[in-house]
């Protein structure tokens, strides 16, 4: 499923709601029934500890049995500003490797991040680097 209008918008609902005065951000992913999850980072004052936005919904889904079939991450830099798309760090492009077939991702595009487009996972990563564990086994 293609990332929507209606799950960049549940990111940036939850952002207001986690950090309503401040910069923050949130991210959103449906799941393979179509429902919703959104998440924030973990923060901490040990910086190593800190989890990315997405890493809570990717977790339950996984806790649920479900795959992840679209993925959006937003920030913004104050109540004010505008929200922007961020794509997935590496981190979370591993995460987003178990439902490789399945998962369309959200990316900025690159001369207007507050736009987006919906690219699959496969677009993201063309060269995976788990693809090439299979190749000492061809003959």
């Amino acid at each position: 499923m293609p990332v929507d209008q209606k799950l960049v918008e549940a990111a940036q609902a939850q952002t207001i709601a986690r950090f309503p005065n401040g910069a923050g951000g949130a991210a959103a992913v449906y799941l393979s029934d179509n429902v919703i999850l959104t998440s924030v980072g973990f923060e901490s004052p040990n910086e190593a500890s800190n989890l990315c936005y997405e890493a809570g919904a990717y977790c339950e889904a996984f806790r649920l049995g479900k795959s992840v079939t679209a993925s959006v991450c937003v920030a913004r830099d104050g109540p004010n500003q505008s929200f922007y798309v961020m794509a997935p760090c590496g981190i979370c492009q591993e995460r987003l490797a178990i439902w490789r077939e399945l998962v369309e991702i959200a990316v900025p595009v690159r001369e207007d991040a507050t736009k987006w487009q919906s690219l699959s996972f496969d677009e993201i990563q063309p060269w995976y680097w788990a693809d090439s564990l299979s190749f000492g086994s061809k003959t």
